[in-house]
Formats: structure tokens, sequence, C-alpha cells
């Protein structure tokens, strides 16, 4: 079918749609999130918002309106009176349309919520939309969060700040902004009195602007959160920011995570919280401020009367800067949530930890995650909880607490009423201290998380939890993968889940469990009615296993996600797989991953999904699938209308196949992921998928690594991508592209406006080849990440994408190692 006839269609549809909308009698809201609307389809709707005032919110996020679209639908705002909320988030919206929104809104008066986050708009968007903002005055919320309108931008906008009344958030995050836009962004805020939030993360910020910053929250009175996570601030920045705090009366969110400030700057913001009485919460995790600065921090908790929520997670903390803290919260009374996950704290920092808690009655979150506490901080920990009645969550995973540990957690459990989510993940724990926990869920009535993943669990550790689970009331989520379960023991589970009413999660990955004992499983599931999640991968239930499975999905309504990933199921258990499919109306991801599903299995599977309609994501990776199979499937998808995400990573398709799914995807409308890595694909079958992304509007995730694509197939690609406005991911490492397939794709990049990853790791593209796609890097406007280490580049082609990379507005992350570049 030619691309302008299905897209044709498609908008006749929407069209339809829009017709149907003006028929409405009442307030609506609109939601058309990723139907791949164009400009007849943004018409249609513009009809509707000029006809029938009906629409209170417009959700057009991920589609391509583009410049047309767009400007039908500003120019329909300047009359709707009655849409409020409008997202116009990655519709590769430029300066124009932008410009053409902005027009409208000096005019409109109810659109009160703007989002145009990833977009492509840049300085001359952002001054139009600051012009509207000097006029407006009903937009209270306008989100430009991975845009470019770098500092130019911002300062616009700060300009419009000075007058404008209403907005009271603005998201700026990842837009390049340095230090000339912050001050500007400042300035403003020294006269503006509505702003009560600035997003200003992912930029290029540095001390000059945030000691602009600074000056501005002195005398700004209504500013409440300020996002400044991983800028450049040193110390300079974050000690002009804490004189502010000195005297600041509303801010009471800070984020200041991954800067560059040491110890001296948590010092500074110390002082600060000494007579500081708004902040709430501050976000200092990976700035590296040590035991001196968490001790300068903890001198000031003392005395704080605000601060509930305080992140120290990747500081170097150690037992000094943790009995530091621990005495602060025995005298402090908001603090509400501790993170000081990966640090260096070991058995006395956890023993004053646990000291702390016997008489802190606030703090209910404690992260002590990736730490080193042993079994006597866990002991030390467990006392204090068997009288602390205000945590509920305790995070301690990765501590080697071993069973000492988890046994004296166990009987702290029996006693404490509040704690509900215990994370023991990688611990050492063996049979002995499962027991014990196992016998404290019998009795203890608040704990509805338990993490017990990757330990040295064993039979009776298993037995003793199945045994819980038929008294226990209120554990939601058991995590027991990567432990060692015996097929014996899964008959145990049988009881426990055919009674048991809360358990939502179960988690058996890599646990041993045969056939037979999957089938005891599988009988209390027909009966189920509250396990969302089933974790089964990398076991060994075989054909038998998957069969009694399948009987149990024919009746149970609740089981939404199965991993049966590992597990030796060949084509006649997919078979029962596919039996159960044709009826079932609750699963949506099914991973078959390594199996032996081969063709005859992926048929069977196939031909549920043209019936099945709830099925989602299907993984079948590694499972001897050649082009019979991909035959069936691909069929099977020109009639299936649910599923988005189809793995067939590492079969035996080869080019054959392959063409059967790449015809399939003309007249596919819900696939957005397709994974076809090592399957034999040759250039003949790249021409094949090239046709199809012609005309394809949702595939946005194409991967195609380690296959036999060479420059045919690359050029026949690029030209697809000269059309193609849905993909966003391409992966074509390891095949075989030279020069001509590079210059190819350089052409396409030129023009492409809507690829974000391009991976060409480990291809011939050599140093003309790469100084080809450099050049398109100067003009390209979306590409974010750009791979092309191993491709003997060599110092030539590092230096001409070093040279794009001066005028590229876009790219973040660029990789070219293992390239013999420099001596």
């Amino acid at each position: 079918m030619p691309a302008t006839s299905r897209h044709t269609r498609s908008n006749a549809t929407q069209l339809l749609l829009f017709e149907a909308v003006m028929t409405i009698a009442t307030r609506i809201p609109l939601d058309l999130q990723s139907k791949s609307i164009r400009l007849n389809g943004a018409k249609g709707l513009a009809v509707a918002l000029n006809t029938k005032k009906i629409v209170s919110t417009s959700n057009l996020e991920s589609n391509s309106i583009r410049h047309n679209g767009a400007q039908a639908l500003a120019d329909a705002l300047k009359i709707n009176s009655t849409l409020t909320t409008l997202d116009w988030q990655s519709n590769s919206i430029e300066d124009n349309e932008a410009k053409a929104l902005a027009e409208a809104l000096k005019t409109n008066s109810t659109v009160s919520i703007l989002k145009l986050e990833n977009n492509w708009i840049m300085y001359v968007g952002a001054q139009a939309l600051a012009e509207a903002l000097k006029s407006n005055s009903t937009l209270t919320t306008l989100n430009l969060q991975a845009n470019l309108i770098k500092d130019s931008g911002a300062q616009a906008l700060g300009e419009a700040l000075k007058t404008n009344s209403t907005l009271t958030t603005l998201n700026l995050e990842r837009n390049k902004i340095r230090d000339h836009g912050t001050q500007a962004l400042a300035e403003a805020l020294k006269t503006n009195s509505t702003l009560t939030t600035l997003n200003l993360q992912v930029n290029f910020i540095k001390d000059n602007g945030a000691q602009a910053l600074g000056e501005a929250l002195k005398t700004n009175s209504t500013l409440t959160t300020l996002e400044l996570g991983y800028n450049s601030i040193g110390d300079d920045g974050a000690q002009a920011l804490s004189e502010a705090l000195k005297t600041n009366s509303t801010l009471m969110t800070l984020g200041l995570q991954v800067n560059s400030f040491k110890h001296s700057a948590a010092q500074a913001l110390a002082e600060a919280l000494k007579t500081n009485t708004a902040l709430t919460t501050l976000n200092l995790s990976h700035t590296s401020i040590g035991d001196d600065g968490a001790q300068a921090l903890a001198e000031a908790l003392k005395t704080n009367s605000s601060l509930t929520t305080l992140d120290l997670g990747y500081e170097s903390i150690g037992d000094d800067g943790a009995q530091a803290l621990s005495e602060a919260l025995k005298s402090n009374s908001t603090l509400t949530i501790l993170n000081l996950r990966t640090n260096s704290i070991r058995q006395d920092g956890a023993q004053a930890l646990a000291a702390a808690l016997k008489t802190n009655s606030t703090l209910t979150t404690l992260n002590l995650k990736n730490n080193s506490i042993g079994h006597d901080g866990a002991q030390a920990l467990a006392e204090a909880l068997k009288t602390n009645s205000t945590l509920t969550i305790l995070n301690l995973r990765a501590n080697s607490i071993g069973d000492d540990g988890a046994q004296a957690l166990s009987e702290a459990l029996m006693a404490n009423l509040t704690l509900t989510t215990l994370i023991l993940q990688t611990n050492a724990i063996t049979d002995t201290g499962a027991q014990a926990l196992a016998e404290a869920l019998k009795t203890n009535s608040a704990l509805t998380t338990l993490s017990l993943k990757d330990n040295e669990i064993w039979y009776k550790g298993f037995l003793a939890f199945s045994e819980a689970l038929n008294t226990n009331s209120n554990l939601s989520t058991l995590d027991l993968q990567i432990n060692w379960i015996e097929n014996e023991i899964v008959l145990a589970w049988s009881d426990p889940l055919k009674t048991n009413s809360t358990l939502t999660t179960l988690d058996l990955k890599n646990d041993l469990i045969e056939d037979s004992r999957a089938q005891a499983l599988s009988e209390p599931l027909r009966t189920n009615s509250t396990l969302t999640t089933l974790n089964l991968g990398y076991n060994s239930i075989g054909d038998d296993g998957a069969q009694a499975l399948a009987e149990a999905l024919v009746t149970n309504s609740t089981l939404d996600t199965l991993y049966l990933w590992g597990n030796f199921i060949t084509d006649n258990g997919c078979h029962a797989l596919s039996k159960a499919l044709k009826t079932n109306s609750t699963l949506a991801t099914l991973d078959l991953q390594n199996n032996s599903v081969g063709d005859e299995g992926a048929q069977a599977l196939a031909e549920a999904l043209k019936t099945n309609s709830t099925l989602t994501t299907l993984d079948l990776m590694n499972n001897s699938i050649g082009d019979l199979g991909a035959h069936a499937l691909g069929e099977a998808l020109k009639s299936n209308s649910t599923l988005a995400s189809l793995y067939l990573w590492s079969n035996s398709i080869g080019d054959n196949g392959a063409q059967v799914l790449f015809e399939a995807l003309k007249s596919n409308s819900t696939l957005t992921t397709l994974d076809l890595q090592s399957n034999a694909i040759t250039d003949n079958g790249a021409q094949g998928l090239a046709e199809a992304l012609k005309i394809n509007s949702t595939l946005t995730t194409l991967y195609l690594m380690s296959n036999s694509i060479g420059d045919g197939g690359a050029q026949a690609l690029a030209q697809a991508l000269k059309i193609n406005s849905t993909l966003t991911t391409l992966n074509l490492r390891t095949n075989s592209i030279g020069y001509e397939g590079a210059h190819a794709l350089a052409e396409a990049l030129k023009t492409n406006s809507t690829l974000t990853s391009l991976y060409l790791m480990s291809n011939s593209i050599g140093i003309h080849g790469a100084q080809l796609l450099s050049e398109a890097l100067t003009t390209n406007l979306t590409l974010t990440t750009f791979e092309l280490q191993n491709n003997s580049i060599g110092d030539k082609g590092a230096q001409v994408h070093s040279e794009a990379l001066e005028t590229n507005l876009t790219l973040t992350t660029l990789y070219v190692w293992r390239n013999s570049i420099g001596p």
C-alpha cells in the first residue's frame, strides 16, 4: 500500500472521530496520545475545537502534527473557550510552530497547562512564547523540558517573568542553559511574585549562575521548589545558595544532586539550616561531602524544625558521619526520610543509628543499601525496631547481615507493628535466617513487601515461607529469586496460594524448579484471585510444567505477567500456551526467551495472536525459530491489534522469514518495538524492511545488531529514514556497513527529524565514512546518542566529530572508543 494511501486512511479515521466529538454536548478530555496524527488529523481536531467548544483537555503527545497541523490547532485556540490543558510533547514542534502557538496564547483565555517537552524549540520559539507570557493571563504551567532554548531563550523567558502574573511552574530541564541564561532567570525572580516551581536540572549551570539564583532567593517570596541537580555547581555556588537560605522563608525543595561541591559546601548549607524554617526537602546525593559534611549537617538537624527529607546517597560517609547523624535524630522531630545508600557505614554507624531509632518518633524511611553494617549492625537495628513505632521502610540490601542479622530482624517483626517494607536482598541469608523470618510472618500484621532475592535459601527456608503464607494476611510481595529451592518444596506452596488473598507478586526465578513441581504450583493458580506477577525464569519446568500453567491460565483472571525464560519448553508446551491465550483475557506479558520453541511452537503462538486481545509483550529470543515460524508470526501481526513489543533476537529467521514480518509492518498499527538481532538478515532483507518503514507509522525501536547487512541494506534503510517519521532508535551494530552505507545514512540524517539513537558500533565505516556522518551532525536536530566505536575512524574521524559537536545542538552521547585514536 502506498504511504499516501495509508496516511489518508488513517487521517480519515481521525476526521470521523473529530466529527463525533462535535456531536457531544458536554465537556470532555480528549486523549489522542501516540495515534500517528498528522496534518489532516490535526486539522480535523482544529475544526472540532472551533465548531463545538466542549474539549477541556487535549493530549496529543507523541504524534507528528508539525507545522501546518500545529498552525491549524493554534488558530483554533484563538477561538476556543474551553480547552484548559494542551499536551504537545514529542511532536517535532519547531520554532515556527511554537510561534503560531504563542500568537494564539496572546488572546486565548482558558489554557492553563501547556506541555511542550521533547520538541525542537530553540531561541526563536522560546522568544515567541516569552512574548505571549507578557500578555497571557491564564497559563500556570509551561513545560519546555528537553528542547534547545539555551541561554538566549532563557533570557527571553526571564524578561517575560518580570511582568507575567500567572505562571506558577516552569520546567526548563535539559535545555543547555548556562550561567547567562540562569542569571536572567534569577533577575526575574527578584520581582516575579507567582512562580513557585523552577526546574533547571541537567543544564550547564556553574557557580556564577548559582550565585545569581542565591541573590534572587534573598528577596523572592514565592518560589517553593528549585531543582538544580546534574549541573556543575561548585563550592562558591553552593555557599551563595546557603546564604540565601538564611533569610528566604518560602523555598521548600532544593535539589543539588550530582554537582561539583564538597564538604565545605555542606558546611555552609548546614549553617543555613540552623536558622531556615521553610526547607523540607534537600537532595545532596553524589556530591562527595564525606564525614565532615555529614557531621555539619547533623549538627544543623539538632535544631532545624522543617526538613523532612534528606538524601545523602553516594557521599563516602562512614561511621563518623553516621554517628553524628544518629545523635541528631535523637532530638530532631521533623525528618521522615533519610537516604544513606551506597556509603561506607559499618557496624558502629549502624549501632548508632539504631540507638537513635529507639527514641526518634518521626523517621519513616531509612535506606542503608550497599553499606557494610554486618550482622552486628542488623542486630542493633532489630533491637530498635521492637520499640520504634514510626519506621515503615527499611532497606538493608547488600550489607552482609547473614543469618544472625536475619534472626534478629525476625524477632523484631514479631513485636513491630509499623514496618511495611523490608529489603534484605544479597545478604548471605540461608535456611536458618529464612525460617526465622517466616515464623515472624505468621504473627506479623504490618509487613507487605519482603525481598530476599539473591541469598542462599534452600528447602527448609522455602517450606517455612509456604507455611507462613497459610496464615499471613498482609504480605503482597515476596521476592525469593536466585535462591536454591528444591522440587519437593514446591508442593508445599499449593495450599497457601489457594487460600492466601494478599500476595500479588511471587518471584521464584533461578530456583531449580522442575516440571512436576511446576504442575503443583499451577494448580492453585486456577482459582487464585490476587497474584498478578509470577516469575519462574531459569528453572527446568519443561513442557509438562508449561502445559500445567497453560491450563491454569484458562480460568485464572488476575495474572498479567508470566516469566518462563530458560525452562526447556518446546513446541509442545507452546501449543498448550497458545490454547490458553485464545481464551485468557488478562495476560499482558509472556517471556519465553531461551527455550526451544522452534518453528512449530512459534506457529502455535502466532495462531493465538490472531484472536488474543490482551498480550502486549512477547519475548521469543533464542528459540531456534526459522523462516516458517517468522512467517506465521508475520501473518498474525497483520490482524493482531494489541502486541506492542516482539523480541526475536538470536533465532534463524533469515531473509525469507524477515520479509513476511516486514510485509506485516505495512499494515500493523500497534507494534512499537521489534528486535531481530542475530538472525542472518542480509541486504535483501534490509531492503524489504526499508520498504515497510516508508509506510509504517508506529514502530519506534528497531534492533538489527549482528546480522549481515552491508552497504546495500544500509542504503535502503537510509532512503526509508528520509520518509519515516516515527522511528527513534535504530541499532545496526556488528554488521558489514562501509563507506557507501555510511554515506547514505549521513544523507538521511540531514533530513530525518525523529531518529534520536543510532548505533553503528563494529562496522567498517572508516575515516571517510566518519567524515560524512560528522557533516550530517552539524545540521541534524534530533540525534542524541550516536555510537561509532570500533570502526577504524582514526584521529581524523575523531577530529571531525569533535568539530561537529561545536555546532550540533542535540547530541549528548558520542561513543568513539576502540578506533585507533591518539598515540
